[in-house]
């Protein structure tokens, strides 16, 4: 038998060292669940916790992850105000203060950190300061941005940080993790329309497992995620937190110089301070389709057209977990020069330079 599938079973104190480490990670002291599903899974959780008929939502939108957050919301009844931002760029605290003024109802805020399908991030210090002045719940999806950037769940007010190990972690898909302060515990148990016994149910969670000590696990894990989860939460202790982010950052500022001195293709994001570091999008040139663009490269490199709408004129070039590295962008800078019929040496020089010059700051 595979050594992989004849394992003892994870022990409830096993769970619980992963979801103290998570805890870490996120810089919070709040509790941590860890859910046994992709991402998705507590971020529908939060939101159906937290809304119901009659409470007033500010769903902020810069990417498609935004989108769907506003589809749950008005499933849950809640009243939505949309705050929509180029997906080209960032929105400001500015903006959120200005829609929570006009908007005094608002008593929940979601946010996205990083849009790794659009490339964009979010000033979300600034956002949790003007979103705790005015009392209401923050939601952050950093699914995208942990380990890959700076993430202060309880510095910066964030009463819901949902996150996946699949971006920068380096660890797997089908399992997640939300934090959760004890406002969002007090709003979730308020709420009557709040899922119970239910999958989405963040009230079984904590009822049956943290408020019980943690003693005996409500179900049986998934233990091969578990593991690898807690695997990538040891290698990001061992490598240290600061040096993964700043790989994340010379990754993602190597392939934008980079892009740059190719000439055939600019970057989608035009501010490199609202440039997600765990992916680069790219506007292609006119009359060559992303589709058409990636297919005439090798298909191991992590480059992919953007999704719906955007496969059209938007490419996406993921450096994130084991891709944050200085030869994974060399080989994809190599590989669109190659398909857009560029010199690629100015491009590799102006990348090895910008790699360089951030991973020494």
């Amino acid at each position: 038998m595979s050594p992989f599938l004849d394992l003892p079973p994870l022990s409830a104190a096993e769970f619980a060292a992963i979801e103290d480490k998570v805890a870490s990670l996120l810089h919070t002291e709040a509790d941590v669940i860890v859910t046994q599903g992709e991402a998705l899974l507590p971020l529908e959780a939060a939101i159906r916790g937290a809304a119901h008929p009659g409470s007033t939502a500010l769903n902020i939108v810069t990417g498609p992850y935004g989108q769907t957050f506003g589809n749950w919301l008005r499933s849950c009844g809640a009243n939505v105000v949309d705050l929509a931002a180029p997906f080209d760029g960032a929105v400001t605290a500015e903006q959120v203060a200005e829609a929570l003024e006009a908007n005094p109802a608002i008593d929940f805020v979601s946010l996205v950190h990083a849009e790794a399908a659009t490339g964009n991030t979010n000033p979300v210090a600034e956002i949790g300061a003007v979103v705790r002045e005015h009392g209401a719940l923050l939601m952050l999806d950093a699914v995208a941005s942990v380990a890959a950037e700076p993430l202060l769940t309880d510095a910066w007010g964030v009463d819901l940080c949902v996150i996946g190990g699949q971006k920068a972690m380096g660890g797997p898909a089908g399992v997640s993790a939300v934090s959760v302060s004890q406002r969002a515990w007090e709003r979730i148990a308020a709420n009557p329309a709040a899922p119970r016994r239910s999958y989405l149910s963040l009230l079984d969670w904590k009822e049956r497992w943290t408020d019980a000590g943690r003693a005996v696990l409500p179900h049986a894990p998934a233990q091969l995620e578990m593991l690898a989860l807690g695997a990538c939460l040891d290698r990001i202790a061992t490598d240290g937190l600061p040096a993964v982010i700043a790989r994340h950052r010379a990754a993602s500022a190597a392939t934008r110089a980079g892009v740059r001195a190719l000439g055939t293709l600019s970057p989608y994001v035009h501010e490199d301070a609202h440039a997600a570091p765990v992916a680069t999008t790219l506007r292609t040139p006119e009359g060559l389709p992303a589709t058409a663009l990636v297919s005439r490269l090798d298909p191991s490199l992590p480059v992919q057209p953007g999704g719906g709408a955007l496969s059209a004129t938007m490419l996406r070039v993921n450096h994130y977990g084991p891709a944050a590295a200085l030869d994974t962008v060399r080989a994809c800078l190599t590989g669109l020069a190659d398909a857009t019929s560029a010199e690629a040496a100015p491009a590799l020089a102006a990348a090895e330079a910008a790699w360089a010059a951030t991973a020494s700051a």
